[in-house]
């Protein structure tokens, strides 16, 4: 069965805008690592500072010390000395006594002193480093700006709408010069894009039109009733190479416009779209004996209802074809998990082997077939699901069947 997983899921995108308020304070974004850099430094530089200032003032107060003036009177002299902050010297007579009780009063003052600067310088240096920190937050984040402008435009601009472009005003640095860079690789892919879709118009046209004439004359020449059987057969042998080669036009044609974004999104509900895909497959699975069976229930997605159509056609019609001969049946189903709309096809079918899921969403690939020649299609209809989901925000699992067959699992954004 030509089914295959979707390949491995790219890393998250970034959701980080320095403008927008409100995200995650945690994340080591540039704005909170420049953050802890300003303040960082600032507070560095604060207690270089607060030491510098604490060294010096201790050194004053120590040589003031050390210059005091000592108490001394003449033999039978009557000396009082009061002292408010140093009371213990009042009761004091011997002036030695005095001298050193006073020494000590006035060291006891200075390391008072010492520690009452250093107190308040912390408190004094606290306060201005949270200032520093709230500030460095708002430059980083009026710095860094430029950068969310540039982000907001990346994301968004899709591969059918890249008339965006940033414009960004202010001074000619590494900024501005980042983002006019940006404007002109802008400017680029939309010329190289304008060109892909005047390709695959004008190739649409010029390869529909030969083939849909081949198919008319061979159509009119079936009809002859007069032909001999040889030609008739040759005739429909030619119909039917004719016809494969329609489809692998149309399927091309299909893959290349699918590979960009949808632009242009209406809702479109996948049990509508699965049961159209059912009707249209009904009469192939009742001719090779596969019933098919699921219940639908609504899942509304944003997105265009022809490509999401194709893809549940591609699915439907590769479950039919790639069936087991007596007693398969296809099972299809929708509704919403976990905020997504699914859309699941099961089918019975030959044993996948694992190895082999990887590639089977690649072009012209089939299951134990690696290029054209099978009658059962050309090899594009997953690849073509895939690119449409991709398109519309979605992806595409495979995986296989206990038993046999494959499950393809389809999820989409609603």
């Amino acid at each position: 069965m030509a089914t295959a997983p979707a390949p491995p899921t790219a890393p998250p995108k970034p959701t980080w805008d320095p403008r927008e308020p409100g995200g995650p304070l945690l994340r080591p974004t540039i704005r909170i690592r420049l953050t802890l850099l300003y303040g960082g430094m600032f507070l560095i530089a604060g207690i270089l500072l607060l030491s510098i200032i604490y060294l010096l003032a201790a050194q004053a107060l120590h040589d003031g010390i050390r210059q005091s003036v000592e108490v001394g009177a003449a033999p039978g002299a009557n000396v009082t000395i009061t002292s408010p902050t140093c009371p213990r010297i009042n009761d004091l007579i011997d002036n030695s006594e005095r001298n050193a009780a006073l020494k000590l009063c006035i060291a006891e003052q200075r390391q008072s002193a010492l520690d009452e600067l250093l107190t308040r310088s912390l408190f004094a240096l606290l306060g201005l480093s949270v200032i520093a920190f709230a500030f460095g937050y708002a430059m980083a984040g009026r710095v860094l700006s430029p950068l969310g402008k540039i982000t907001r435009t990346a994301r968004r601009v899709v591969g059918t709408d890249l008339s965006r472009r940033i414009e960004l005003d202010g001074p000619d640095d590494e900024l501005k010069e980042l983002a006019d860079t940006f404007d002109e690789m802008l400017e680029r892919l939309e010329r190289a894009f304008s060109a892909q879709q005047r390709f695959v118009a004008n190739a649409s046209h010029e390869l529909r039109t030969p083939l849909a004439i081949n198919r008319t004359l061979l159509e009119v020449h079936l009809s002859d009733p007069g032909a001999p059987p040889e030609l008739q057969q040759l005739g429909k042998t030619l119909l039917a190479t004719n016809e494969r080669s329609e489809q692998l036009v149309e399927g091309l044609l299909l893959l290349a416009r699918s590979e960009n974004q949808i632009v242009e999104r209406k809702p479109v509900d996948l049990a509508e779209v699965a049961g159209r895909a059912v009707d249209q497959t009904r009469a192939e699975a009742e001719a090779g004996g596969v019933g098919i069976r699921g219940a639908r229930g609504p899942a509304v997605v944003q997105g265009n209802g022809v490509l999401l159509e194709r893809i549940a056609l591609n699915l439907v019609q590769n479950a039919v074809r790639y069936n087991i001969a007596d007693g398969g049946w296809v099972e299809v189903t929708t509704g919403v998990e976990h905020g997504q709309a699914v859309l699941v096809v099961t089918n019975t079918g030959p044993v996948v082997p694992g190895y082999e899921i990887d590639n089977l969403f690649e072009p012209f690939r089939r299951l134990r077939q690696e290029r054209t020649g099978s009658d059962r299609g050309v090899g594009l209809g997953l690849s073509i699901a895939r690119s449409v989901a991709r398109a519309h925000g979605g992806r595409i699992i495979a995986e296989p069947r206990e038993g046999g067959g494959l499950v393809m699992r389809v999820t989409l954004p609603l």
